[in-house]
């Protein structure tokens, strides 16, 4: 994996229209995260969603054009003399996906780029479906809500080097972005990142139901997890040292951080994550192929 780090200069998507094929909770994470990082106005957003509720709301939310038809959406963007560039991302369930893909065939001129954020959606099934070939796949994570997110991103061939800042400056207004090597590590991702809070949010529970058992009211060792979790991810990142380091700098020769470990260790948490994330991994390949 190759983690961008180049600078992007001038806002890159100043020429740029966004038609969002789908407007779900993620799709809505990066709407909110371009206009408030200001990469684009709300004028240069359309989008489409089938039920009218949806779109009455992402309209008065965020001041954008939500269309019923996807077509429309996508016409919408089309290449003008104000707007050269545009963007087609695809933010729909997998399982409408190829409905999706038939409606939209025929309507996306070749200069367009594509981008799914569709889990399990393989490159070569969107340029089959669509006859076009400048895509590029990614997996964000739920965190991309707040702005801190990490998004694994891989492009086909066809895309270039202007079209790729395009996809880092809108990926990077939900956080972090990371170019991966081809699309076996995006199911790696889905894996490790993407499904990773979940992996996160049961830990914390379970600590948070251990500090009641404890004595704990539920707020106060909710409060005292959470910060904890965060202060230790902060730390990690600020001090660039190895887990393993980190962890033995808090583990002191007989006392409760080596009773903890030696109870973890006994129980095969290690081994226990390391199975959850191959089993995610293996489910996220399994839903590439039935797409194929």
């Amino acid at each position: 994996m190759l983690e961008s780090k180049k600078t992007l200069g001038p806002n890159v998507l100043a020429k740029t229209r966004l038609a969002f094929i789908g407007c779900g909770v993620m799709a809505e994470a990066i709407i909110a995260g371009l206009l408030r990082k200001q990469l684009v106005a709300p004028e240069q957003i359309v989008g489409s969603h089938p039920r009218s509720a949806r779109r009455d709301e992402i309209q008065q939310k965020f001041g954008v054009q939500i269309f019923e038809h996807n077509c429309d959406a996508t016409k919408a963007v089309h290449p003008t003399a104000a707007y050269p560039n545009s963007l087609i991302i695809l933010a729909v369930k997998p399982q409408r996906l190829i409905g999706v893909l038939h409606d939209l065939k025929g309507s996306i001129p070749k200069d367009q780029l594509i981008i799914s954020i569709v889990a399990g959606a393989k490159i070569a099934t969107i340029a089959d479906e669509l006859e076009h070939r400048a895509i590029v796949r990614t997996m964000p994570n739920t965190p991309a809500q707040i702005g801190e997110g990490i998004t694994a991103w891989t492009p086909s061939a066809e895309v270039n080097p202007e079209q790729e800042q395009q996809v880092r400056a809108m990926l990077e207004a939900l956080g972090k972005a990371v170019r991966v090597e081809n699309e076996r590590q995006i199911d790696m991702a889905t894996a490790l990142s993407a499904t990773g809070p979940t992996y996160i949010f049961l830990v914390m529970e379970a600590l948070v139901d251990a500090g009641v058992h404890l004595g704990f009211s539920r707020h106060v060792a909710q409060e005292l997890v959470q910060q904890m979790i965060l202060g230790s991810v902060l730390f990690a990142r600020e001090s660039h040292k190895h887990p393993a380091e980190l962890r033995n700098m808090v583990t002191s020769p007989g006392g409760t951080s080596a009773e903890a470990i030696y109870q973890m260790e006994k129980g095969s948490l290690r081994t226990v994550l390391s199975k959850a994330v191959w089993a995610a991994f293996q489910r996220a390949e399994a839903l590439g192929a039935t797409k194929n």
